[in-house]
């Protein structure tokens, strides 16, 4: 577990989201907490991280999605050597798609 993140305030930010029932009441929690440009930035680095993980090149992404390479790369990098939470959820939305 990242260290680096974990104190009293993000933890009870994490319990928050956990006990959110429904996409509806995520959008109107993630619209209070945060401004529409960091929701957006971060739905964009989960589909990074999707595209990298099915083998998309850097063009392509930038193409898709209008992140910048730098982006791409602190994706990858998280996808590599992070904790695996990308690895972990989109494993876990492959497995609810099917």
């Amino acid at each position: 577990m990242s260290r680096n993140i974990k104190d009293e305030f993000t933890d009870q930010l994490f319990e928050a989201i956990l006990k959110l029932e429904t996409k509806a009441e995520c959008y109107d929690f993630f619209q209070d907490v945060a401004t529409i440009s960091e929701i957006k930035a971060l739905g964009q680095r989960l589909e990074v991280a999707r595209m990298l993980k099915e083998g998309y090149t850097y063009d392509h992404i930038v193409a898709e999605t209008g992140v910048s390479t730098a982006t791409i790369s602190r994706v990858k990098r998280s996808l590599e050597y992070g904790e695996d939470g990308y690895n972990l959820i989109l494993a876990r939305l492959n497995k609810n798609s099917n």
